[in-house]
């Protein structure tokens, strides 16, 4: 990794006084060739207007170039809110090392993200790391350490045997090394400077504590301020306010001002895209299960329905990002969260918000009516502590040796996000999504499922192209694996997956089995699916 400023703390200090400026003036603080990190879930928490002034200075000047940026998860989602996409510029972004990328195409042009276009064309050094190393490994830096060591992720995509996390052909360095300790295989993430630090939160006091008040999350704010801080680096905060000193109580100060050079204030800035500001994702709100959306009939909400039979009361229950987060709105549309029932479960993310209702689309990562919030790292200790049983997940791709591929898939390039934690630490684990993709259509109703049109792509394959979690080994060590389709349901034992329950209306051979790359199993037992998953 690019060499820079040593430990040389507070070179970027200045008085209580001095730390408010505009986003051009701290972001001109950034020099060539730095690495800068930055927070950001999606749209929330994303420093945008930091990251567009940045963007801006290069368009502007050329200045600064070659920078490596570290975003531990998809930083903006390249449609309301840019993000990642303001500095996906060729000569400014030389390498990035992601958690997870924007992929989605604008809803309304259609065109890919920037940093899409840049990793498919092989113009910067990408690198995708799982979350929960992407977060863990900002401690080590934090505290001077030689790197994170984790066996999460051992066998995928991640594993230098099979990539090291590389996404192109640029990406040459070794950024994930296997080691041997006490005679167990683990990976290694080595530490490397972080030279400037880009945050965001509610309010700032003239020291710069930095409160969150209108932010439902906290994701890695505190993590990369005493990280870029160890290395001697330059902290920027934007905020929506800057409040009188000892107008909060400490206890609300989540980022010391020791930690923090410059303050920018941007005072209209949404929560997210498609929220300019509600209560509801920072507590508890009354009549919750009323204020939430419905989902559109059709294949994604029968799915749905069908995940939330698995869910179960007082178990906590982690959703990710895709056709497994529609799984709560599923309930609370069908009534099983009435009545006080919502209390009886315990509904989570990667991003560490507790209780209340997981949303999806843009507004996935922050529960609405929430209960309580953990940062970033501090979720990953509790998902890889196994505090998530019970985990509803989306896949892309599963193949005939069980591995599951999210992370990289035809033209499309996510990352893995928490996906590699979260399915190797659950205990139960159900994986979402069509049976194929790309042009399929289907008629739901009268209690059964009709397909119109064939997706023209398989997601159950003979070989994944990309290896995101390894479900085979995860079964041989005593996990319980279920997928739920449109048309079907499999169970995933030890000798392959079994066809256990099938929808009215779908013709077994032609309709799924025909559609599956590899044999699978009919059990004996077969079972029609609920009639009631596919009424309006």
């Amino acid at each position: 990794m690019s060499g820079g400023p040593g430990r040389s703390h507070g070179a970027n200090g200045r008085g209580r006084t001095g730390k408010v400026c505009g986003a051009a003036e701290a972001v001109a603080l950034i020099a060539d060739h730095q690495a800068v990190a930055s927070t950001g879930v999606i749209g929330w928490l994303t420093p945008d207007a930091l990251l567009a002034a940045l963007g801006e200075r290069f368009a502007t000047t050329g200045a600064p170039r070659e920078l490596t940026f570290y975003f531990p998860c998809a930083t903006g989602d390249a449609v309301g809110i840019g993000g990642m996409d303001h500095v996906a510029r060729k000569g400014l972004m030389r390498r990035i090392v992601s958690g997870s990328f924007i992929n989605p195409r604008h809803p309304v042009t259609g065109a890919r993200p920037a940093l899409t276009e840049l990793i498919q064309n092989d113009l910067v050094e990408a690198y995708n790391w799982p979350m929960g190393a992407a977060m863990h490994w900002l401690r080590e830096v934090a505290r001077g350490g030689p790197g994170y060591l984790t066996r999460v992720g051992l066998g995928t995509y991640a594993d230098p045997r099979h990539g090291g996390g590389r996404f192109t052909g640029l990406a040459q360095e070794d950024l994930v090394e296997l080691v041997e300790l006490r005679g167990e295989e683990y990976l290694f993430y080595p530490s490397w400077p972080l030279h400037a630090g880009l945050v965001r939160a509610s309010s700032a006091d003239p020291d710069g504590n930095l409160s969150f008040e209108d932010q439902p999350l906290f994701s890695s704010a505190l993590a990369i301020a005493l990280a870029v801080k160890a290395c001697g680096g330059t902290v920027i905060a934007q905020v929506s306010r800057v409040v009188p000193a000892g107008t909060l109580p400490a206890r609300e100060m989540r980022v010391p001002g020791a930690l923090v050079d410059r303050v920018v204030v941007v005072p209209d800035a949404p929560m997210t895209t498609g929220v300019r500001h509600d209560p509801g994702y920072l507590g508890h709100v009354p009549d919750v299960v009323a204020r939430v959306p419905r989902l559109p009939s059709g294949p994604d909400k029968v799915i749905a329905r069908r995940v939330a039979r698995e869910v179960r009361p007082g178990e906590t229950s982690i959703f990710g990002f895709g056709a497994s987060s529609d799984a709560v709105l599923a309930m609370a549309e069908d009534g099983l969260l009435d009545e006080g029932r919502l209390a009886d479960h315990l509904f989570t993310t990667e991003h560490g918000s507790f209780g209340g209702i997981v949303m999806s689309g843009w507004q996935f990562s922050a529960n609405y009516s929430p209960r309580a919030l953990l940062d970033g790292p501090s979720q990953f200790d509790f998902i890889d502590g196994g505090g998530c049983p019970f985990a509803a997940l989306a896949f892309a791709q599963i193949d005939a040796d069980g591995n599951v591929n999210v992370s990289r898939f035809g033209a499309a390039n996510p990352g893995a996000g928490g996906f590699v934690d979260i399915a190797h630490n659950a205990r139960r684990l159900v994986f979402a999504g069509t049976l194929t993709t790309d042009g399929l259509r289907v008629d739901c109703g009268g209690g059964g499922l009709r397909i119109l049109a064939e997706g023209r792509v398989r997601k159950l394959v003979p070989r994944a192209g990309h290896v995101t979690y390894r479900l085979g080994e995860g079964v041989r060590r005593g996990q319980w694996a279920r997928i739920v389709t449109e048309r079907a349901v499999l169970d995933v034992t030890s000798g392959g997956l079994e066809l256990v329950e099938l929808a009215d209306g779908v013709d077994l051979r032609r309709d799924v089995l025909d559609q599956i790359g590899f044999p699978v199993r009919v059990s004996p037992s077969l079972v029609p699916m609920d009639p009631a998953l596919f009424l309006p």
